[in-house]
């Protein structure tokens, strides 16, 4: 199973404006590890679950998955392997209905058409939004939309699944089925989010993220409770600990 590993090794990243978001960032997730990222706003979560598919690449240092080292001509590679969830499902769907939107990984994967349709009908049965397939994606709810992306990101039946703020837009209902949906998910998964207590039900392992340096990585439930050492980071104890002694 090592294709299922992700390394980071001494990553650094600086964006075009000079802002230094990364500064040699070092961890290794291995297969069947659940994993939150958390950080302040601003801390270099979402900048470095892009380098986890190539849409970034580091200004210095290394990301593999596998064997597998991030280039610019390994990025499709690494894109197969890895299925990212973006905080904006905006950014994920622009096809003219959702069932074209959940199928166009499959297809470009150049499976047939019947096998399409089953992924299609696999992935947003996993959502709960089968009924959604036929209508077009401006047309849904922010949670509706959040649901499509996710089905749109499992349809690829990645080894690797990253998310970011996934259950930003979602409602109580739809937030616990996400919850459960990612507990089923049996291969190596990474999370960042806000939503300490989504971290908490399904992370074992918690990385966070402060100044774009990796300041703590052990278990969740030991990090997240420390409430002084959150406090240092900009963060606060998730709701389930709140109010205990």
């Amino acid at each position: 199973m090592s294709h299922h590993i992700v390394e980071f090794k001494n990553v650094f990243f600086r964006y075009p404006d000079g802002t230094e978001a990364l500064k040699g960032v070092n961890f290794r997730i291995t297969h069947g590890e659940s994993v939150g990222v958390v950080g302040a706003n601003g801390a270099g979560k979402s900048t470095l679950l892009q380098h986890m598919n190539g849409y970034l690449m580091p200004t210095s240092g290394t990301v593999t998955i596998g064997d597998l080292t991030l280039t610019g001509k390994t990025k499709r590679e690494f894109r197969k392997k890895v299925g990212i969830v973006f905080q904006n499902p905006d950014d994920q769907l622009f096809m003219p209905t959702v069932f074209d939107d959940v199928a166009f990984g499959p297809l470009n994967l150049g499976m047939d058409e019947a096998s399409v349709r089953e992924r299609v009908r696999k992935a947003l049965g996993m959502v709960n939004s089968l009924d959604l397939q036929d209508k077009p994606p401006h047309h849904l709810s922010s949670g509706q939309k959040s649901a499509v992306a996710i089905a749109s990101v499992m349809a690829m039946e990645p080894d690797i699944l990253a998310m970011d703020e996934p259950a930003a837009n979602l409602d109580p209902r739809s937030r616990r089925s996400l919850i459960s949906l990612l507990k089923t998910f049996k291969h190596s998964k990474i999370i960042a989010s806000h939503d300490l207590d989504l971290i908490l039900d399904v992370c074992e392992r918690c990385i966070v993220i402060g100044g774009g340096a990796v300041v703590a990585d052990g278990p969740s439930a030991e990090i997240l409770s420390n409430k002084a050492f959150l406090e240092e980071n900009n963060l606060e104890l998730p709701l389930s600990f709140q109010g205990r002694s």
